[in-house]
């Protein structure tokens, strides 16, 4: 198995755009694909942000000359057949759609090289959700990023029965040396490890809201002081992105999941209100 140095990543979104600059601070040669145009501008802009954040954050402490390198070696690309076509890893990073993320591998399939493995960095889907449409199941598992990737350098890897375990060593490999640390998942299970953990805490802060228990400032007050933790749990929707959160939350057969997303999509994503990324969602930034 070749060592993997051709990276792509589809999907310029938040955790898209940080997957693809991790890749490229480390040395990988990386292509970042969307499907507009004006979604790969946007995409330059939430790249320079990082460049600036890697020079800033003590824990990377990137020099101007480190970070301005990874900025300028990524080639954006908004043609799916051109940005795989001479790739050793694509890595999917597009929203949290189950038919979405069929009909991309469909396309995939036909478009990439023998040669490339396709991971998803699905954070709810299991990779058995989608092997069977990538034309390659042997060369298809997941790899799931943390937000705030080069600080919370985590890579879940999971593969599927079907996943051949050079494959999965190649990712193991590709992980390290991009700064992550792998995180060896032994067989499926929904969430991975770090969303096992953390769903559950968002959803019960959901059901707070949803039945008019706190608001999310108070219930994000009594985590903090409670437990010591940084952030709250609507702190973290925000920085996740209200969109992915009505996509998970609208594809639950759970009702007051349901209701959860009927109040995003009236209460913020319909006034543009989508998180951080906007400047506001449950906090105006």
């Amino acid at each position: 198995m070749s060592a993997i140095t051709k990276v792509t990543v589809l999907g310029t979104g938040v955790l898209g755009s940080q997957i693809a600059f991790q890749a490229a601070f480390h040395g990988f040669e990386v292509t970042s694909y969307d499907v507009t145009d004006d979604a790969l501008e946007k995409a330059k802009a939430q790249f320079a942000k990082l460049a600036a954040i890697y020079q800033a954050d003590p824990v990377v402490g990137a020099s101007a000359q480190q970070a301005e390198g990874a900025l300028q070696s990524i080639h954006l690309s908004a043609d799916l057949g051109d940005a795989v076509a001479d790739a050793d890893l694509v890595i999917e990073a597009v929203p949290e759609l189950l038919e979405l993320k069929r009909e991309l591998y469909t396309k995939l399939a036909t478009l990439a090289p023998a040669k490339t493995i396709f991971a998803t960095n699905s954070s709810t889907l299991l990779p058995s959700d989608l092997k069977e449409f990538t034309g390659r199941p042997d060369r298809f598992l997941a790899l799931h990023y943390a937000n705030h990737v080069w600080r919370s350098n985590t890579a879940e890897i999971m593969g599927t029965t079907d996943t051949d375990p050079a494959v999965y060593a190649a990712v193991v490999e590709f992980a390290t040396g991009s700064g992550l640390v792998p995180i060896e998942i032994k067989k499926e299970k929904a969430g991975y490890v770090l969303n096992s953990l953390l769903v559950p805490l968002m959803n019960a802060a959901a059901g707070l809201l949803v039945d008019g228990i706190a608001d999310p400032e108070m219930v994000d007050k009594t985590w903090r002081i409670g437990t010591g933790a940084p952030l709250g749990p609507f702190q973290i929707y925000d920085i996740v992105g209200l969109t992915t959160a009505y996509n998970i939350a609208s594809s639950s057969p759970d009702k007051k999941s349901q209701q959860f997303a009927a109040l995003l999509k009236e209460n913020y994503i319909d006034k543009g209100k989508l998180g951080t990324s906007t400047g506001e969602g449950f906090y105006a930034y």
